[in-house]
Parts: C-alpha cells; sequence; structure tokens
C-alpha cells in the first residue's frame, strides 16, 4: 500500500491522507471546495464541484492516475435540488468516459459545503 499527500491539494481536516493506493486502484478520501489555502471557493454549487474535481485531479496525478482512469465517483451533496446543476459540471469533466457513478444526498457535509466526491481510479504508471 502506498500513501499519497501532496501539497497541491488543500490540506486534509483530519488524521487521513488524500489517497491510497493498493493492488494498481486509487482510492481517494473525499474532496471537498477548499482552494489550497483552506478556504471555501464559493457559495455556487457549480464553483464547488469544479473545485473538487480540480483538487481531485491533482490527487491523481500524485497517485500516478488521472481522471480517464476513474472506475467509480462516488458525489455526496447537501441538496438534491443542485443535482443538475453539479450535474452538469461533473459532465464536463467526464464527456466521453463515463465511470460508474452514485450521487447520495446527506445530512450535512464538513464546513457546511454542498458537495463532497470521492473516486476510485486505476493507476496508469505501476
Amino acid at each position: 500500500m502506498k500513501i499519497i499527500n501532496t501539497n497541491k491539494a488543500p490540506e486534509a481536516l483530519g488524521p487521513y491522507s488524500h489517497a491510497t493506493v493498493v493492488n494498481g486502484l486509487v482510492y481517494t478520501s473525499g474532496q471537498i471546495p477548499l482552494n489550497l489555502n483552506g478556504e471555501i471557493v464559493s457559495d455556487d454549487v457549480s464553483e464547488q464541484t469544479t473545485q473538487v474535481l480540480e483538487n481531485l485531479k491533482v490527487v491523481l496525478n500524485e497517485a500516478g492516475s488521472d481522471l480517464d482512469a476513474v472506475v467509480k465517483a462516488t458525489i455526496f451533496i447537501s441538496d438534491m435540488n443542485d443535482f443538475q446543476h453539479i450535474n452538469k459540471v461533473y459532465g464536463s469533466y467526464f464527456n466521453e468516459h463515463q465511470p460508474a457513478r452514485s450521487c447520495v444526498e446527506v445530512a450535512r457535509l464538513p464546513k457546511d459545503v454542498k458537495v463532497e466526491i470521492e473516486i476510485v481510479a486505476e493507476v496508469k504508471d505501476l
């Protein structure tokens, strides 16, 4: 097992890593819409989703992977009414490659953000 942490993504909010690599797969921790200063980027759900996906790109890259290698994404949202906005941004990152995905509404997310995404992807540079 390989632990992934990078200073190119927001620091973890607790005792966990950005990702782990096991048996050729990257398992990311959930990313929320924080910038490198640890601040929430915006109250707008589309901007939050963009930041989350940009954070995930950095973490995947550090692990030797990228969005084209994603096999499963799990999206946690605080309000299902935001689904269409989140889905539109998500679709701009996964337009041709469309991995398996789940999306669930939850009661609350860290720092009261609107979206959190975690990903499982294949490692490309084994």
